[in-house]
């Protein structure tokens, strides 16, 4: 699993190098023909680990409830991040991978209710929960790479 955990962080901190020059306005700027932007990406990826890891572990959610119900699977960009909101999300952003690797490690992930991804996958414990989400933080990575040439 340890592989899994250095996948995470890689892809992370490859999303915060091609973010990390850009202004805040740029980053809520939606282009034509896309439905998001860069901030909403990288919000949906923190909230996404934490429901697919935590929530279908039966655990709390290391996140605000309210970054889960605008960033969740099937929303879309509500209003702007502010300077310090921002700032928060890429701390969860680039913290959380640590906290999972030490609760796995700890032993925290002891039951997980089975879930059908979209793309027919069907997960069915926290091993293979890890392994898809960093499938789909894959799949963002590219979304927030082809964003960061268009803002």
């Amino acid at each position: 699993m340890e592989t899994q955990f250095d996948v995470l962080r890689t892809n992370r901190s490859l999303v915060a190098k091609i973010i990390k020059d850009i202004p805040l306005d740029k980053l809520h700027t939606t282009p034509e023909g896309f439905n998001n932007h860069i901030a909403w990406n990288v919000a949906h990826l923190v909230v996404t680990q934490q429901l697919l890891n935590y929530k279908l572990s039966d655990k709390d959610c290391l996140i605000p409830d309210e970054l889960i119900e605008g960033y969740r699977k099937g929303t879309f960009p509500g209003e702007d991040f502010t300077a310090e909101e921002w700032q928060q999300v890429l701390d969860l952003f680039l913290g959380l991978p640590d906290t999972l690797e030490e609760d796995y490690k700890d032993d925290l992930f002891k039951t997980y209710t089975e879930y059908p991804t979209s793309t027919g996958f069907v997960l069915t414990d926290i091993d293979t929960a890890i392994a898809f989400n960093n499938y789909h933080e894959g799949i963002h990575l590219g979304i927030i790479l082809s964003l960061s040439k268009l803002v």
